[in-house]
């Protein structure tokens, strides 16, 4: 009998999103991580050094988030890596860019187990090479790699394997190893080496601290920093924060936590690798300020001669400062957004940056006393805009850039196929139909079908409608010239009985 003929369910297998893989926790059993992680490491060492490859008997970091879940992950997946012939060294709960970071330094690969903002319900991992994140051109050869070893495993008598029929490890595992503490403060060094000489004193910040595994190691910053610093809402409970999707009620219960006045709320999402930025007025009310926005204050705050966003960015960058250093738009992800900042390293740009509209900021240069990091990071914009701001409030600083405004809002549980018949679907006729006067809307100017599909109108609204790419969810995009309308756009969107949903009605 076969390890696969014996398993007593039907195993889900993991899918590779732009953030790594993910699923839900009863999915997610010690031999699916199992398999996934040692393929994956597989697949590394089948690559050059050059090309962010590693060796038997390396150093391979790992680091988790909150979740509950997440110790109970990386117990596979520190067998796995031990299976392939790696030396596991945990470095703790911090933030994935910490842990991407430290790993860069040593030219080693690494692990973070995190869902990021996703619910609460699912998790995952995300792996990196020795040179940095997974790009898309590695999508195929790792999945034919993860085929190949889950076949060998399946096929493995049952007597024989590592696993039960549930899918658990027979045989206890060892603890994991001590965790040590080198790469969250080399994670902080970086920030305190590229500000010294720089103070925040003056500047009273809350930190909205809820589940985010980097909650501490923000206060510590800011505090070193020079800033009064309020930590609040610390929660034991995992909140899945979306600061692409900040949701009323989350608004609410920040709003409810500024007791005094404030320069800025800030806080990060639960592996700390986008940042949440609200101003605070002088009646106590918090203001959102989107990421992309953010990601615009700090790239003229470094001096970018190259920026590098995603289409689903807010499109005030074309109308401003930037607009003569913007590169081309590249679909959503990470991955993208990196080949784009590779492409203008290459033409001989030297301040190369980039961001998505979460917030998530890249720097593909190493600048002075900044070495670069070519992952989301939410430290970095924080800092950047609270320095940006001299003195002033986070409201003026941000009134200074072209009146666009933007708003992200998704319908959670929505089946995959449903939203791609839904793209195939927004021809020029359906979108006269259902995004007509009776939501606001004047003529359609153009539409474009870099990812997902968006809509520019003639009296320059935008909705952009596009599946994610990491979970069972759609999302809208919104862009206008005032907030409101914004607003108006996105929940007619996804409002019961509103665009989206009627889409679906008549595409499924």
């Amino acid at each position: 009998m076969t390890l696969l003929s014996s398993l007593s369910y039907d195993p889900v297998e993991l899918k590779f999103g732009t953030s790594g893989r993910r699923g839900e926790i009863i999915h997610l059993t010690p031999l699916e991580i199992y398999i996934n992680v040692l393929a994956e490491v597989e697949y590394l060492l089948s690559l050059p050094k050059s090309e962010g490859g590693i060796l038997v008997g390396d150093d391979f970091y790992l680091a988790s988030d909150l979740r509950p879940s997440s110790p109970d992950l990386a117990i596979p997946a520190v067998e796995a890596l031990r299976a392939a012939g790696m030396n596991p060294v945990n470095c703790g709960r911090i933030p994935t860019p910490a842990l991407t970071y430290y790993a860069l330094a040593q030219g080693k690969g690494s692990l973070m187990i995190t869902g990021s903002h996703i619910p609460f319900n699912r998790n995952g991992y995300k792996l990196n090479t020795s040179r940095g994140e997974l790009l898309k051109h590695h999508e195929g050869p790792i999945n034919a790699c993860v085929a190949k070893v889950r076949q060998g495993i399946y096929d493995e008598a049952a007597e024989l394997s590592l696993f039960t029929a549930e899918g658990k490890l027979k045989a206890s595992p060892p603890p994991l190893p001590e965790a040590t503490t080198a790469a969250a403060g080399m994670y902080l060094d970086r920030y305190l080496d590229f500000f010294a000489g720089k103070s925040l004193k003056g500047r009273r910040i809350l930190v909205y601290q809820h589940s985010a595994v980097g909650r501490d190691m923000l206060v510590d910053l800011l505090q070193r920093l020079g800033a009064e610093v309020v930590a609040a809402g610390r929660s034991d409970v995992f909140v899945p924060i979306d600061t692409e999707n900040i949701e009323v009620s989350q608004l609410a219960a920040i709003q409810a936590l500024v007791d005094g006045p404030y320069d800025a709320v800030a806080s990060i999402d639960g592996d700390s690798d986008r940042p949440l930025l609200l101003g605070v007025d002088a009646n106590r009310k918090v203001r959102f300020f989107g990421g992309d926005l953010l990601g615009m204050v700090v790239a003229e705050y470094l001096h970018a001669d190259a920026v590098v966003v995603p289409i689903s960015c807010n499109d005030a960058i074309d109308r401003g400062a930037l607009a003569g250093v913007l590169m081309p738009k590249t679909r959503i992800g990470s991955p993208y957004v990196i080949s784009g900042m590779e492409d203008a390293i290459a033409q001989g740009k030297k301040v190369v940056c980039g961001w998505e509209a979460n917030g998530g900021f890249l720097l593909g240069s190493d600048l002075p006393n900044l070495r670069a990091l070519a992952t989301r990071d939410a430290f970095l914009p924080l800092l950047c805009a609270l320095f940006a701001a001299e003195g002033g409030s986070l409201g003026d600083l941000l009134d200074r850039l072209p009146a666009r405004f933007s708003k992200a809002a998704l319908l959670k549980d929505f089946p995959r196929a449903t939203s791609l018949k839904i793209l195939e679907g927004l021809t020029p006729e359906t979108i006269a139909e259902f995004f007509g006067a009776r939501h606001g809307f004047s003529s359609l100017d153009r539409i474009d079908k870099t990812d997902g599909v968006r809509m520019i109108f003639s009296s320059g609204d935008v909705a952009h409608v596009r599946p994610s790419g990491n979970a069972d969810e759609l999302r809208i995009y919104a862009v206008a010239d005032t907030q409101q309308r914004a607003d108006e756009i996105a929940e007619a969107g996804i409002s019961p009985g509103g665009i989206l949903r009627r889409l679906e009605s008549i595409m499924k």
